[in-house]
């Protein structure tokens, strides 16, 4: 196999959650130019379907915080393009809200999506993938898990994040034995329809702090997905994949 081979995923089959926006729209569109078979599972069959045709995937309405919701994703998935090699763990919730003046409601909604939903769907694709002694889970963690954004509060999406981190290590200790392996990529800031980078009073900490200083846009995260989800990272387990531009030296 040559380097550029071992980024090939012909005859691989991916799930993307949320992959039918933003970061998720990017990944799915990446794994399939790189010869997967992709299904977009998120909650908005329209978009879903819209996006699907566009990417020739297969579009399953899917709650990843309902574990019924994800056991019928995977009947649907496995039925018709078969078993899961590759799930990526995308979809999410962020709520910018001062510590103080967060509700309940808006506590378990982020921690519902973003770590929940991402633990749900880990442990029903990761049961097939353990049976089969293979597969591999990225997980869409953030720099949010390694810094206190600013100029906004965002107190529960932060603890999310480092949550994804940590049970990204843990899941890939207990299952690199049965041939999963498991990784997280952090992105940091990135142009996409509901990522206000160019507003004044974002831009000055998002974007003018970063080395680069400037944001990314989502095909340049994408191309990272792949890698965590071929054999390019075959020996690769337990990371955590930082893409910020620098953001994160300072």
């Amino acid at each position: 196999m040559t380097v550029l081979d071992s980024f090939r995923l012909d005859g691989k089959v991916a799930v993307v959650t949320g992959g039918n926006r933003g970061l998720g729209r990017a990944f799915a569109a990446a794994l399939r130019e790189a010869g997967a078979r992709v299904a977009i599972a998120a909650r908005d069959p329209d978009t879903s379907r819209t996006v699907a045709g566009e990417l020739d995937a297969l579009s399953v309405v899917t709650d990843v915080t309902d574990r019924e919701d994800v056991e019928s994703m995977l009947g649907t998935v496995t039925t018709e393009l078969g078993p899961v090699d590759v799930l990526v763990n995308n979809a999410g919730a962020c709520i910018h809200r001062p510590a103080l003046e967060v509700t309940p409601e808006e506590w378990h909604q982020v921690l519902d999506v973003n770590l929940n939903g991402l633990w749900y769907c880990s442990q029903v694709v990761g049961a097939q993938m353990i049976r089969r002694r293979t597969g591999v889970i990225v997980n869409i963690g953030s720099i949010s898990a390694l810094i206190v954004n600013r100029p906004q509060m965002q107190p529960a999406y932060n603890a999310s994040k480092a949550a994804v981190h940590s049970l990204t290590r843990s899941l890939a200790a207990e299952w690199a034995p049965f041939g999963v392996r498991v990784n997280a990529l952090a992105p940091g800031y990135v142009k996409t329809d509901i990522a206000p980078v160019d507003e004044p009073q974002f831009r000055r900490h998002w974007i003018e702090d970063a080395p680069m200083q400037r944001y990314a846009l989502p095909d340049e995260i994408a191309a990272s997905v792949v890698y965590l989800a071929s054999d390019a990272s075959h020996f690769m387990t337990g990371s955590v994949l930082v893409i910020d531009g620098g953001y994160t030296l300072f």
